[in-house]
């Protein structure tokens, strides 16, 4: 059985389906209540609007669309067979919206809503979990989506509202993103325990010009920290190995494959000796971004108030 066409409809084939979302959805749930009852006068009951609106609604509706949707029987009406296949995909639309529509609300609700939190692979042992533990004493219930990351997929992240807040090294400059610089931690020049210099505390980087060295691969904020660091002491490493995971390259040190400029771990690792870098001084700032502009919800406001309350003292002593 073919669908019945109205010669009057206001939409060609040709029109771009966002086109016709947004000239259709206004009518939708009008369009599907009258299915439901079959009677546009307990449909407007049921909906709370006038009988007239409702049917001038279904009527424009069936115009834009060029169909027949009720066959009519008085105030009576029945779905055509163009009603019904119309009436299965838009009662599948009505009801996507309003899952979205819960869990959009949901996120933002102020008690149990959620934060999109990113981090660098080196936070994740012991600074984010001391970081949630803190703040969830006073906001128990408040949900967490966590990113593990390198900066720069951290910051695309942001940008396509993937992730809220992140902490990140080197603190970013960008027009696109807001930057608060929180802490800084100091960078050890780690060599195997049987290395020549074990025996030392202290080091000088230029000393370590011939050493081999194992970092993390080009695009991490601790790879250009690393570069630029050489280069203040006046060479290029000569890089052998590069992974994605501090506590890998330490694994790698301490099999005796080169040494590496790291942060202090969570747990010492056996088979690896840590040096202090005297100069040039060898830190790296952490920071928090987000993007400008973009408004917070609730969980994320409370958060990102907690994260720069924690200025100086986010790192675990």
């Amino acid at each position: 059985m073919q669908h019945q066409q109205r010669s009057s409809g206001r939409l060609p084939p040709s029109s771009d389906t966002e086109d016709i979302v947004a000239l259709l959805a206004p009518r939708l749930v009008h369009f599907a209540g009258v299915a439901r009852t079959e009677h546009v006068t307990r449909a407007a009951q049921e909906l709370q609007v006038p009988q007239s609106t409702l049917s001038r609604s279904v009527v424009r509706l069936e115009q834009d669309l060029g169909v027949d949707l009720f066959a009519r029987h008085g105030r009576a009406l029945s779905l055509t067979p163009a009603g019904r296949t119309f009436l299965a995909s838009v009662e599948r639309a009505l009801a996507e919206i309003g899952r979205g529509a819960d869990e959009v609300r949901a996120d933002a609700d102020p008690a149990t809503g959620k934060v999109a939190f990113g981090f660098l692979h080196t936070m994740g042992a012991e600074t984010v979990p001391g970081l949630l533990h803190a703040f969830r004493a006073d906001h128990p219930r408040i949900r967490f989506s966590l990113v593990q990351n390198y900066g720069e997929a951290m910051l695309e992240g942001l940008r396509a509202g993937e992730l809220d807040l992140c902490l990140t090294s080197p603190v970013p400059d960008a027009p696109d993103l807001v930057a608060r610089r929180l802490d800084e931690q100091k960078l050890r020049l780690v060599i195997p325990a049987d290395h020549r210099l074990a025996g030392r505390r202290r080091i000088r980087l230029d000393e370590a010009a011939d050493e081999n060295f194992v970092t993390l691969e080009a695009g991490y904020g601790l790879r250009r920290i690393t570069d630029d660091l050489c280069a203040q002491a006046g060479f290029r490493p000569r890089v052998a190995f590069e992974g994605e995971e501090a506590e890998t390259l330490r694994g790698l040190v301490a099999a005796g494959l080169g040494v590496a400029l790291l942060p202090p771990p969570a747990v010492p690792r056996p088979g690896v000796v840590e040096l202090t870098v005297t100069s040039p001084r060898a830190a790296r700032e952490i920071g928090v971004a987000w993007l400008a502009g973009r408004p917070d919800t609730l969980p994320v406001s409370a958060f990102k108030k907690f994260l720069l309350s924690r200025r100086g003292r986010l790192l675990p002593d």
